[in-house]
């Protein structure tokens, strides 16, 4: 039997402007991993991973060590990250501002952001009780914490970042794949190219 096509979710980018609204509806401190997840593309569990000390404040970096991923039973268990390698991500500096606030005084192997209760965040949980509250309230239904990945991505390419840079910021496998899922936001930067190379050859093959 053919197996069934796996669909991939759907996708959905946020503006600027969108990110902030959702930020202000957000409590703190949950309203920084908004903003982490919106501007480094980081998923949901490798967020849920890092550690106070996974955070370089002198070298705007953020490693990715970790990731937390939810079983079906309810168990949380902490694996390395999907593609099981190892990265750090830039932040930029509006991101490491907040950051330096959120993690003054406290202990390196502490999480970054815990769940309400202490321990571990999950997905399930930080979704019911926080994350589509604050969707409602910021008239962005519907959403999921996936989107602000995608969002990253948009917002990456808009600012003028190549497949490469953004290959590594994911943690995809390849450039190739970057292309594959996000194969739409590189539309403008093939228009772009096509403009350049229009703006410094084009006298030379007009009648």
């Amino acid at each position: 039997m053919r197996k069934p096509r796996l669909s991939r979710p759907v996708q959905r980018f946020l503006s600027h402007e969108e990110v902030a609204r959702l930020a202000r509806e957000t409590p703190p401190p949950y309203d920084v991993l908004v903003i982490l997840l919106a501007f480094t593309g980081l998923r949901f569990g490798e967020a849920a991973g890092l550690t106070v000390g996974d955070v370089d404040l002198a070298r705007s970096r953020i490693s990715v060590n970790w990731s937390v991923t939810e079983s079906g039973s309810g168990e949380l268990h902490r694996d390395s990250p999907k593609t099981y390698r190892r990265r750090t991500v830039p932040i930029p500096a509006f991101l490491r501002d907040r950051l330096a606030v959120h993690i003054t005084g406290r202990a390196p192997d502490e999480p970054l952001f815990a769940s309400p209760k202490g321990g571990l965040l999950r997905n399930s949980n930080f979704r019911h009780t926080i994350f589509d509250p604050a969707v409602k309230r910021a008239g962005l239904v519907p959403l999921t914490p996936h989107n602000l990945r995608d969002t990253a991505a948009s917002l990456a390419v808009a600012s003028g970042a190549n497949v490469k840079s953004i290959q590594r910021m994911l943690g995809h496998a390849s450039a190739a794949m970057t292309l594959d899922v996000y194969s739409g936001l590189f539309d403008a930067e093939l228009d772009d190219v096509a403009g350049r190379m229009d703006d410094t050859a084009g006298d030379l093959f007009r009648d």
